[in-house]
């Protein structure tokens, strides 16, 4: 399992934005070379087969211009993971989550089963295609979805039509909500709105804990689920809460306690979860909200191994794009599961699966900024390769193409963010604290160039404006379309040569530690 997701409500940013964030990670040694372009409608395929399941999906005909990350290697897949669409809607996809026996018992999984035989002999048997998965969600979804709400009932009806072969939860954000979605089982499925002054850190576990029936069943204020969840629960006996007392039966809902804990009733709790998954929301969880007590004392309620943190959280301060990115780049610091730090022992700095990990492929940070202008609206920060060497790069989405600097090749390059990114990560690792001020460097002029880049373009359309030069409201307008791929392009070149120099300064400070090094006088 991979990847670790984190939802920020708009009312926990700095600027009002909505933020859905993730990094997408590769399985064990597996290292997925990622670009991030634009996919626009003329190029959005109308029909779509899936290389692990064979299913095909015949797919609407007025599909909206998008973001993605995607494969530079087509041959497993799109694969397009994460972006933003010209309706100013965003979508994470997906962060792979674990479902118990009983819910895979009761909805089992819709997987691919190959032709027995061949055709014309006895016995023989098609194909079976399999269900949907992270291979193709965001490109049969965000296309043709207007609001984070549409995303989760589009899906929704997705699973229900065709199942899935694997449980996954996906993330949708526009100006004004964040919605959290899990598929349960092959074709059941439940969804949560992000509490506008919260943040939700998300490991590979299913995670939605507090689940209203009711309202999921009815006003889908801030829940939702497929329509048969309570029958399907009931059926197969799937809920898990032990009442406080036996008269304390409360509201039901079709026979159901109205409230319910989710991720009891269908999440894993293993020793899986302790190491790999739980100390990733700790971390997160007790920098974000220092303040809360369960996190303090000698014996905190809730320590790296806890499996019952809250699924919503309020942060102390409110937190900003750049704040995300480097949080998703974390690796314990400070504490003694750092595996670059000097605390604790050479045990305990590699016990639990690490936030900013080796095999990260990209991480997106989807800022919907619900004060701008709907054409400045969406802004794509993308950070490929591995979180603590890497920048982020702050790209509006309404665009019809981006750098070629971020259209990332199959092949090792030094014309590629990607590729120079996974260099430098590979010959710092080994003498981390020898290149870490020069990669905190770079990060932190990037970054603010970032935002610079924001502030002043923004502030030069909005003049356009003004003048009645450009239509701000209208998403194709050409003249903004043009400022707009002018100033990605004008960040991208600065962030470039600053990449060029990082790699130089790296290579040197590896190289002259080479163990062929030899000098007249070392002796």
């Amino acid at each position: 399992m991979a990847c670790t997701t984190l939802l920020v409500g708009r009312l926990a940013t700095n600027d009002g934005s909505t933020i859905v964030a993730r990094n997408e990670d590769g399985e064990d040694f597996s290292f997925d070379p990622k670009k991030l372009i634009v996919v626009n409608p003329e190029d959005q395929p109308r029909t779509y087969t899936g290389v692990a399941s064979h299913l095909t999906i015949e797919l609407p005909d007025n599909p909206l211009r998008y973001t993605c990350t995607p494969n530079a290697d087509p041959s497993n897949g799109v694969w397009a993971e994460t972006g933003i669409n010209a309706a100013n809607v965003s979508m994470s996809s997906t962060e792979t989550i674990s479902a118990n026996a009983r819910v895979l018992g009761a909805d089992p999984l819709v997987c691919y089963q190959p032709a027995k035989g061949k055709p014309g002999e006895a016995g023989y048997q098609p194909e079976i295609p399999g269900g949907i998965g992270e291979e193709n969600l965001p490109t049969i979804t965000l296309p043709y979805i207007k609001s984070a709400r549409e995303g989760v009932e589009r899906l929704g009806m997705l699973v229900e039509r065709y199942g899935t072969y694997e449980t996954n939860g996906v993330a949708f954000g526009d100006e004004k909500d964040v919605w959290y979605w899990e598929n349960i089982g092959g074709h059941h499925w439940i969804a949560r709105r992000v509490p506008d002054d919260c943040y939700v850190v998300q490991p590979n576990r299913q995670g939605i804990d507090h689940f209203d029936l009711a309202d999921a069943l009815g006003d889908q204020h801030d829940y939702m689920c497929s329509a048969d969840l309570a029958q399907w629960i009931k059926e197969h006996d799937l809920l898990m809460d032990m009442p406080q007392h036996e008269a304390d039966a409360g509201e039901t809902v079709q026979g159901l306690p109205r409230y319910f804990n989710a991720r009891i009733a269908f999440s894993t709790y293993t020793w899986l979860d302790q190491l790999y998954n739980a100390p990733r929301k700790w971390f997160l969880c007790s920098r974000l909200t220092p303040s809360d007590p369960r996190f303090q004392g000698p014996a905190p309620e809730f320590g790296p191994e806890s499996l019952d943190i809250p699924w919503a959280m309020r942060p102390d301060k409110k937190l900003s794009a750049s704040d995300v990115k480097d949080w998703l780049g974390t690796t314990y610091d400070g504490t003694e599961y750092d595996p670059y730090g000097t605390k604790g022992t050479p045990e305990s700095r590699h016990q639990y699966r690490y936030v900013g990990i080796d095999r990260t492929s990209e991480c997106s940070v989807l800022c919907i900024r619900g004060n701008a202008p709907k054409a400045l609206r969406g802004v794509h920060w993308f950070a490929p390769a591995s979180g603590p060497f890497n920048t982020a790069c702050a790209l509006y989405a309404n665009v019809k193409q981006l750098p070629a600097y971020v259209n990332t090749p199959a092949q090792v390059t030094t014309d590629s963010l990607y590729w120079n990114n996974r260099l430098i990560a590979g010959l710092a690792d080994p003498q981390f604290f020898e290149s870490y001020e020069s990669i905190q460097g770079y990060r932190l002029n990037t970054m603010a160039q970032g935002y610079q880049s924001l502030h002043e373009t923004d502030a030069k359309l909005m003049q356009m404006a003004k003048e009645g030069t450009v239509d701000l409201d209208a998403m194709d307008d050409p003249t903004v379309l043009s400022q707009l791929a002018a100033a990605n392009q004008a960040l991208m070149d600065k962030i470039q040569a600053q990449t060029k120099d990082l790699l130089g300064t790296v290579l040197d400070q590896r190289t002259v530690t080479m163990k062929n090094a030899f000098n007249m006088n070392d002796h």
